[in-house]
């Protein structure tokens, strides 16, 4: 502003606000006078009493020298004396601060009350009042959970612990990184929880921190696996597991017969499987070994998602050495009969340990990555594994950072804080019992199918599956899946091997863990056998007179009289057994 003319070059005029303005000032419109090309920059301006010097003084308005930091201008409107303030270039703001200061301090109580009030209106309103919606749909779930039989291998049911912990909190955090390393402040309680995770997971499975790392964080047991290729491999590079249509996983490499690559490890890895003998169904080691001798991969894989028998991990572990290969085992299926000391325990020989951390364990959703540390192995004055000409084994800092910063974002806090619960509870006398119970309604399952003439993929079990091939009885996975489905029974089909080599959807896979939860023993499988073979019949029957397409069998569900006492006694059956963590 030019304040040396004795008539200023501009006009003063007020501005229509269609909103009040937030501190209760007016608003002026300044019209230069001046020549267009050198417009007048704008200016914050307001409309103020005059004030006298001690005024200034007492309102801390001056410099150094006693003078103020603002310029003025006395001009009348209307007949009334104003004045017009404009500050200083560089000069803070101080009226609009104490403005709002005052505001503030002078606020009533019932102001902040309301506040208070609109944010509990949004954020403490239970499920069933804020989206009656999603709350109804997770009744009718949970009343399916109940009324059900619940045989999928891959499943489980949580504690009430768990559940708390998954639905705490703790999903507010955001905290990528690891614990005394995070990108956010604020995580000192998020990095105990984890640090006690780890801890826990490692006491879990018996390991000695010396040697052995774990990493908690990644959200699934395919993140899991991928992690681990992404960090020890280059793209392009070699993997070799087990063939899915043998029992197999996708996260391991898999290419359908048409050679489409279903999962990321076909994408970005070159993988080779090895398989089961169609005969027998057992792994075929011989040839496993002169696959990978042909193949040479650099991650060699033992675990799959439906293999009923034991693996010969010494057997990998040679062959391992033989093509210079890292040893790496998904566990998923059975980490808790690992935990349970229930069946071979793969940490003695592979470098490498990923699995999922519900399913036989009972915890949240998600996935855990065992690592060997420290000096490697060591057999007949030879190093295990040498080919990289190191004796100390690197996998800590590239699986570390190949799950974050590489693939994931910030890790799932609630999930790690349910897992630190879940894997206290391994440690339990109650656990390794839950995990025999488990093994025992698998054996007691299996010899009921086969007193009924039911074939079984390699006779039988050692585990918590078994695998139920339907071919002797006509049907397919798929069909006999949707009947039992409808009669409230869970299970999955899966692809099996016929006599000739040849993959045919002829088989069901069944697992034991989450009913046994629930309180089953053997005598209650023997049960559930019963209903197995009734839903057997009745698909015989439906697509006798309907046919095996998937269209005209399903029409043949419809209103079936059969099926309905069907499920009303699974329903009746199933009801007896308590559902841990909901109140039905």
């Amino acid at each position: 502003m030019d304040t040396t003319h004795s008539q200023p070059n501009f006009t003063l005029g007020f501005l229509s606000h269609r909103a009040p303005i937030a501190d209760d000032s007016i608003g002026f419109q300044i019209d230069s006078h001046r020549d267009s090309s050198h417009p007048l920059p704008s200016m914050p301006l307001q409309l103020m009493e005059r004030q006298t010097d001690n005024n200034i003084k007492e309102n801390g308005n001056c410099d150094e020298n006693g003078e103020s930091g603002d310029e003025e201008r006395e001009f009348r409107i209307l007949g009334h004396s104003m004045c017009l303030k404009r500050r200083r270039d560089g000069e803070p703001s101080s009226s609009a601060s104490s403005s709002s200061s005052k505001r503030a301090s002078t606020e009533p109580p019932q102001g902040l009350e309301l506040r208070r009030s609109a944010v509990r209106a949004w954020g403490n309103q239970s499920l069933q009042e804020a989206d009656p919606d999603v709350f109804g749909i997770m009744e009718k779930e949970k009343q399916r959970q109940y009324k059900g039989i619940e045989l999928i291998a891959s499943e489980n049911f949580v504690c009430k612990a768990v559940m708390e912990a998954l639905g705490s909190h703790l999903t507010n955090k955001y905290s990528e990184g690891m614990p005394g390393a995070r990108y956010y402040s604020g995580n000192q309680y998020i990095d105990e929880i984890e640090i006690l995770c780890c801890e826990r997971a490692l006491t879990a499975f018996g390991l000695d921190s010396e040697n052995w790392g774990v990493n908690v964080q990644p959200y699934s047991c395919t993140s899991a696996n991928f992690a681990v290729y992404t960090g020890l491999l280059l793209p392009g590079d070699r993997i070799m597991g087990l063939d899915t249509p043998s029992g197999g996983n996708t996260s391991h490499g898999y290419y359908t017969p048409n050679g489409r690559k279903v999962s990321g490890a076909s994408i970005f890895f070159e993988s080779l499987p090895y398989k089961v003998n169609p005969q027998t169904g057992y792994i075929d080691y011989d040839k496993l070994e002169e696959r990978a001798l042909d193949f040479r991969p650099k991650i060699l894989i033992c675990g799959g998602s439906s293999y009923p028998r034991e693996w010969d991990y010494s057997r990998f572990r040679q062959i391992a050495d033989k093509c210079g290969a890292v040893l790496m085992c998904d566990m998923a299926q059975i980490s808790g009969l690992v935990a349970a000391k229930e069946c071979v325990n793969p940490f003695e020989f592979c470098d490498i340990i990923t699995s999922t951390t519900h399913k036989s364990l009972r915890g949240p959703r998600g996935g855990i990555i065992f690592y060997r540390k420290g000096s490697k192995l060591r057999k007949r004055g030879m190093l295990l594994n040498q080919g990289d000409g190191c004796d100390k084994y690197d996998f800590e800092e590239k699986i570390n950072f190949a799950v974050f910063p590489a693939l994931q974002g910030g890790p799932h806090n609630n999930h790690i804080a349910a897992l630190a619960i879940a894997l206290k509870q391994l440690a339990t006398p109650e656990y390794k019992g839950y995990m025999q119970q488990v093994k025992k309604n698998a054996q007691a399952l299996a010899s009921a199918l086969l007193k009924r003439n039911c074939r079984l993929v390699t006779g039988g079990t050692d585990n918590h599956l078994l695998l139920w091939d339907l071919r002797n009885l006509g049907l397919t996975g798929k069909n006999f899946e949707k009947v039992c489905e409808m009669c409230h029974i869970t299970l999955n089909k899966i692809a099996i091997f016929d006599d000739n080599g040849s993959i045919t959807p002829g088989g069901v896979r069944i697992g034991t863990p989450a009913m046994t939860s629930r309180g089953c023993l053997e005598a209650d499988f023997e049960t559930m056998c019963d209903f197995l073979f009734r839903a057997a019949q009745i698909a015989s029957l439906v697509q006798r007179e309907h046919g095996k397409v998937q269209k005209c069998f399903l029409k043949g569900l419809h209103n079936n009289k059969d099926i309905a006492e069907l499920r009303t006694r699974v329903e009746n059956f199933a009801t007896q057994f308590a559902m841990p963590a909901l109140d039905v």
